[in-house]
């Protein structure tokens, strides 16, 4: 019940910004075009690179059991699929469960696990990942010994967990976490710990910083306008100074920073500029009525708001867009086809990649059953894609009515590589302009990569099609116009 009136209240109090933000753009199209002036993601060899995967964590186990859910399988499935993308959840009460100690077991741990997707080549994302701040609330994160409270109170909300970011107590937390300079060197320290050991791991593509930021309202505030100024006043010094711990100990991997879960409802962020060359915005893409267990509404135009906000960051701040986390829990409604169709379309529009949540064995929100099938509508999370693309994206898409990709780009120095996933049948590989490749047809009882050579400086278009299709030479329609 409480999630539903919160969902309610949310609603209510951003409904104006959704509607000027992004009704009027879904009453024009339905496919807006991908906004301009944000950059792509690239790889260690120049490449644009493109990420699809899932999230990957154990948030059953605390001490030294912590991590131990997560196994090989996870990144060998994930490999299957074709996913080359996995944002691992870590977590600071087991990292320093007291201040100053630094748990040498879970480091390995993580190890071990970055060794598993260095094996399957599966990029991480190392995330510090808390909910509702951490144990002092019955939750993961952040450390007891970190947490402060000023007294104030905590009421659990066993049905409604979200709903307890909303308590005194917490709130009063992130306060201190935020301002407090003792905690300020400590998150600092942590990172400095975690990036250190883990900086020259091939496997890592970088970190996130904090996982669903929140903060405290103030009197008189409503939630968007919190949202916003706890972003500005709180969250972008954050960014900096934790991004500056992570460079004196790594100079090259990405740094990833999210907004509050506030965007989720069509809410430009208030964050400032992040001084590193190689920030990434990491916003995750929730919809408040869906969690609460409401079908997708197409008309409601959710989608099309999300992307309008979501963008304008990217585009001001020209930095490249990863969505940490994206998925509905009932994932078998009426509509949901529907949503993961319209959900991709605009995910893949103006971000360099995703993350789904969450790659687990079972119900709820995994993606996968016991037996590793894909859950009703989450196959279409496995599709085409180019992993790695040397040279400048001119044009690219993806059309799932006839399960045909096409990239069209101005060849660089380097080999493209497209991944694709199991199919009936297999792929073909159709190339146009001065290129080649050694895999003209793709199998279709597992995923794998194409690799194109193409002469630099030519214009090269890929189109992959299921080897049972015809007709594939029509152009591609909307979105694919890059």
């Amino acid at each position: 019940m409480y999630r539903r009136l919160l969902a309610a209240f949310v609603c209510t109090a951003l409904s104006a910004l959704l509607l000027s933000t992004g009704a009027a753009r879904a009453e024009t199209t339905d496919h807006p075009q991908p906004p301009p002036g944000i950059p792509r993601l690239t790889d260690d060899q120049g490449r644009v690179l493109t990420l699809r995967g899932w999230n990957v964590e154990d948030k059953t186990h605390r001490g030294e059991a912590a991590l131990s859910a997560i196994t090989e399988r996870h990144f060998r499935d994930l490999r299957a699929r074709g996913f080359n993308f996995a944002r691992l959840l870590v977590f600071w009460d087991d990292l320093e469960p007291e201040r100053g100690h630094y748990s040498e077991r879970y480091l390995r741990k993580i190890e071990r696990i970055l060794d598993w997707a260095h094996e399957h080549r599966v990029h991480v994302l190392v995330d510090a990942h808390q909910d509702v701040y951490g144990p002092a609330f019955g939750h993961r994160g952040i450390p007891e010994w970190a947490t402060r409270t000023d007294g104030l109170p905590f009421t659990p909300h066993p049905d409604d967990w979200f709903a307890e970011y909303f308590e005194p107590a917490v709130q009063r937390a992130f306060t201190h976490l935020y301002e407090d300079p003792d905690l300020r060197r400590a998150q600092a320290d942590m990172w400095r710990v975690l990036a250190g050991r883990l900086g020259d791991h091939p496997a890592v593509l970088g970190y996130d910083l904090i996982n669903e930021p929140m903060g405290e309202i103030a009197p008189g505030e409503d939630l968007p306008t919190a949202a916003r100024r706890i972003e500005r006043d709180h969250l972008t010094p954050l960014y900096n100074r934790l991004a500056d711990a992570v460079r004196s100990v790594d100079d090259d991997a990405w740094i990833f920073f999210e907004p509050t879960p506030i965007v989720g409802e069509g809410v430009p962020t208030g964050l400032g500029r992040i001084h590193d060359r190689k920030a990434v915005y990491a916003p995750h893409f929730y919809n408040t009525a869906m969690e609460a267990g409401a079908d997708y509404d197409p008309s409601a135009g959710w989608i099309e708001a999300y992307e309008s906000a979501v963008t304008v960051y990217p585009r001001r701040y020209r930095v490249p867009v990863v969505v940490g986390e994206w998925g509905p829990l009932n994932n078998s409604l009426p509509n949901m086809g529907r949503f993961y169709r319209d959900a991709l379309a605009s995910l893949n529009r103006y971000s360099s990649g995703w993350a789904g949540y969450v790659w687990c064995y079972g119900g709820g929100y995994c993606a996968v059953d016991a037996e590793g099938r894909f859950r009703t509508n989450k196959e279409q999370t496995a599709a085409p894609y180019a992993r790695a693309v040397a040279g400048r994206i001119t044009a690219e898409g993806y059309e799932p009515d006839r399960g045909v990709f096409r990239l069209t780009y101005r060849a660089g120095h380097g080999v493209t590589e497209v991944s694709v996933p199991p199919g009936p049948g297999g792929w073909r590989i159709e190339l146009t302009g001065p290129a080649r490749t050694t895999t003209p047809t793709l199998p279709a009882d597992h995923a794998a990569t194409a690799r194109v050579w193409a002469r630099p400086g030519a214009h090269i278009t890929i189109t992959v099609v299921p080897r049972a299709a015809r007709d594939v030479s029509r152009p591609c329609p909307p979105p694919c116009a890059a």
